[in-house]
């Protein structure tokens, strides 16, 4: 399973390009069906506080999912999204 991430125009630190490669690669616990997880991260032009944004797109077998969530950290979108994908890899897992 390969992770492939993105920062739209901004320069990602390595602590964060780490922290997310990390949290997405225990999804293969889950579901050994996993192709890739592609990861793009941008900064919405907002004047709000929850300006951050987390696209996340996982590449299965059938259909792919994604989720996109919104904060005010990236950690925090990370985690949200990671919890989110968990449950629906879970889901589509007990279907099959």
């Amino acid at each position: 399973m390969k992770v492939n991430m993105q920062a739209v125009n901004f320069e990602a630190n390595e602590w964060l390009l780490e922290y997310t490669e990390e949290k997405f690669r225990k999804l293969s616990q889950f579901y050994d069906q996993i192709l890739s997880i592609n990861v793009s991260f941008k900064l919405d032009n907002n004047n709000s506080k929850e300006n951050k944004v987390l696209d996340v797109r996982v590449e299965v077998p059938g259909d792919d999912i994604q989720v996109s969530k919104t904060g005010q950290a990236y950690e925090e979108c990370v985690d949200l999204a990671y919890d989110t994908l968990r449950r629906q890899i879970i889901k589509k897992k007990e279907k099959q």
